[in-house]
């Protein structure tokens, strides 16, 4: 029986026989459209690798293939070496961007230290398509160098076009894929997260101490640096360090010029080399490198530094921040300048004492919670909705004080040694406190720097620092307390005071309200509305006592009640509210974005602000939202970022102290012109933010 014709078996027939023979099929891919030919030399062979992406892109790959013991280098290669460069001169239809590198390995040879990759290694290379659809043509020039005993450089030309129309993955996208994934990110994913880097020492001492969190910890650290040249780094040891992991690298080479490095930007590469080399755990992270804090600055910078911190007390004086404590100084001014100078002196002293003592509490805690291995920082406590629900209950109080509606006192046995004449040093001493407590949301020229060495330091330096912040705070009150004839020049007390302080004790209850609306962005509005409630029935509980004294205990009893449950509803309310969008105009923060913005030619503006920042807030209606500077931060090529810190967030404090930053406002311009980002003074002006995003634009005007 004769079978009928199917020309689907004839054609499935002819598929297999020129498969068996080796011939491609028309219309299919064939190996040689996604690579070059292996180009030899006696140390190994190289070539390029291509993979299809999506929407016309194209994924590219650098393969070497190396014989035993040759290696070739990292983009930083260590004590010798050079890393691999390609001129892609004649190129057509793709734009070639920056190689990606895989975490390297380390290989030490007669006191030299390289970094680089033996065996097999594909470098990543980011590429773009301009004419998706089109034809595609590879060029490089590749000169290379390889190592053994000895190094031998190489030159190898490379040749690839790759068709319009190919898909799929190809054969070569998962290798592409398996070694991008061995690029090292930003620790987010290796749950690494580099905080700060110290350099300092002298001699054998000299040494690079990198503090970080690791989750989990680190079993077999290594750590290379760049941007540190000349000096050298040798292999981390790991120290113990509760919640924080401390790296101690030695200086190799360069130890007479190691204090150069302070303040410069280094590039930190931290690997554990317990994860396998398929799965690294690694971070590439850019920080600023601060004072050892262990060895301390030399005598002059210590004097230096502790110099700047008095002065930025003192500023700390005039800074929005501190204008509704003004009040209190000011009326605590006029009612010691009619009494007798021992009686003036003894209430001027008692202030700076409550100044003084305020910091020293801060310095003990400051100090404490980073032994601990907790986030610190300046006015951190504004992020903390109970905390500023006690606070706005104790400006509700010195409101009320203010208003005469009651007096504040201390213990009888506590108020008889500190009363001179016929009046208590009490008040004095708190409104020194109150002062302080209410100066810390603030950030003052000068006050960055001296902070942010105190807590990049230990204990010692801690406390040094803001004692000297102290002094700085209470310097009126010790100069007028050294010189009381400068009390005459004020007015003399008088009738007029009691209309003053009520206007006061209103300023204050302003005050109170804008605690009460921080702590409405933090924990909710429905938590902010109870505990403005309360605040406001204290005061009236208290008004009635004072206008029916019969009320005495009943009423106090009850401004007791109504203060202490202020502290409730941001407790039981503000958990799980969801953080405000950005304003108009501003992009949420996120620090993987920078670079890849700067190296498409955009200029990248941060700000660091939070709600309960006042200076921060001036900053913005004075400066960032006057039309010209709106205009430049809105415009085609800059990129606007916003990072609220009024709530905690580990990725914005580790932000920070990459700058050595402690506390806000923080303002950082990046761009072609200043890749490693150009940090503004804490109050800014119009000429500074428009000279830097002029500045930063700079690489991209050339």
């Amino acid at each position: 029986m004769i079978s009928r014709f199917r020309p689907a078996r004839l054609a499935a027939l002819i598929a297999f026989f020129l498969s068996v023979l080796g011939l491609p099929l028309i219309g299919t891919a064939r190996a040689d459209d996604y690579a070059s030919d292996w180009a030899h030399t006696d140390q190994g062979a190289a070539r390029l690798v291509v993979a299809p992406g999506q929407d016309g892109a194209l994924r590219l790959g650098l393969a070497f293939k190396l014989e035993p013991h040759w290696k070739i280098y990292w983009r930083s290669p260590g004590d010798a070496g050079l890393p691999p460069s390609v001129d892609w001169a004649g190129s057509e239809n793709v734009q070639i961007g920056d190689f990606a590198w895989p975490v390297p390995e380390r290989f030490e040879l007669a006191g030299l230290e390289t970094f680089g990759y033996e065996g097999e290694v594909v470098l990543p290379i980011a590429v773009t398509v301009p004419h998706p659809g089109e034809p595609v043509h590879f060029k490089a020039a590749v000169d290379f160098l390889t190592c053994r005993e000895l190094c031998i450089p190489n030159d190898v030309a490379l040749d690839v076009t790759v068709p319009a129309g190919l898909e799929g993955p190809g054969p070569y996208g998962d290798l592409i894929d398996r070694y991008q994934a061995r690029v090292p990110g930003d620790g987010s994913a290796a749950g690494l997260t580099l905080e700060t880097a110290a350099v300092g020492g002298a001699g054998k001492a000299a040494r690079l101490d990198l503090t970080l969190r690791a989750t989990p910890g680190l079993v077999q650290p290594d750590a290379i640096v760049e941007g540190a040249s000349p000096v050298v780094f040798g292999r981390p040891t790991q120290a113990a360090g509760g919640l924080e992991t401390h790296l101690v690298l030695p200086v190799l080479d360069g130890a007479d010029v190691i204090a150069k490095l302070a303040g410069k930007p280094l590039t930190v590469t931290v690997i554990d080399r317990a994860a396998p080399a398929e799965a690294p755990r690694a971070a590439t992270v850019t920080l600023a490198a601060t004072p050892l804090a262990e060895t301390g600055p030399a005598l002059g910078g210590l004097a230096l530094t502790l110099a700047i911190a008095v002065l930025g007390g003192f500023i700390l004086n005039f800074m929005p921040c501190v204008l509704p404590v003004l009040a209190i100084k000011f009326l605590a001014l006029i009612n010691e300048a009619g009494q007798g100078r021992r009686r003036l002196r003894a209430g001027f002293l008692a202030t700076a004492a409550g100044i003084l003592a305020s910091f020293l509490v801060m310095a003990a805690a400051l100090a404490a919670a980073k032994s601990a291995g907790l986030s610190v920082g300046w006015g951190v406590q504004f992020q903390e909705p109970v905390f500023l629900a006690a606070l706005a209950a104790l400006v509700t109080l010195f409101a009320c004080n203010l208003m005469g509606w009651f007096k504040i006192g201390l213990p009888w046995w506590l108020a008889g040694r500190l009363q001179a004449g016929g009046g208590s040093l009490a008040g004095s001493f708190l409104a020194g406190a109150f002062a302080t407590l209410l100066a810390t949301p603030c950030s003052a020229p000068f006050l960055g720097t001296a902070v942010g060495f105190a807590l990049a330091g230990g204990p010692g330096d801690i406390f040094l620092v803001f004692t000297c912040l102290g002094i700085g705070l209470a310097l009126p009150y010790l100069v007028v307390a050294a010189v009381p004839a400068l009390a005459r020049l004020l007015p003399r007390p008088g009738y007029w005071m009691l209309t003053l302080r009520r206007l006061l004790g209103l300023l204050l209850a302003g005050t109170a309200f804008w605690l009460v609306w921080v702590l409405g962005e933090q924990a909710g509005s429905a938590a902010a509305g109870v505990v403005a409630l309360l605040g406001v029935a204290a005061a009236a509980a208290l008004a009635l006592r004072h206008r029916y004294p019969r009320l005495g205990r009943t009423s106090a009893a009850l401004t007791a009640v109504l203060l202490l449950g202020m502290l409730v509803p941001p407790a039981v309310l503000g958990r799980g509210v969801e953080a405000a969008a950005p304003a108009a105009g501003w992009a949420r923060f996120d620090p993987a974005a920078i670079a890849p913005a700067v190296a498409k030619g955009q200029v990248v503006f941060v700000d660091v602000t939070a709600s309960w920042c006042l200076t921060c807030q001036v900053n913005e209606r004075l400066v960032l939202d006057k039309p010209a500077v709106k205009a430049q931060l809105s415009s085609s090529g800059t990129v606007a970022m916003r990072a609220d810190w009024t709530r905690p967030d580990p990725a914005i404090a580790a932000f920070l102290k990459r700058y050595g930053r402690y506390g806000i406002p923080f303002n950082v311009v990046y761009g072609p012109g200043a890749p490693d980002g150009l940090p503004l003074s804490e109050v800014l002006t119009t000429d500074a933010v428009e000279a830097a995003l002029a500045k930063a634009k700079g690489a991209a005007r050339s």
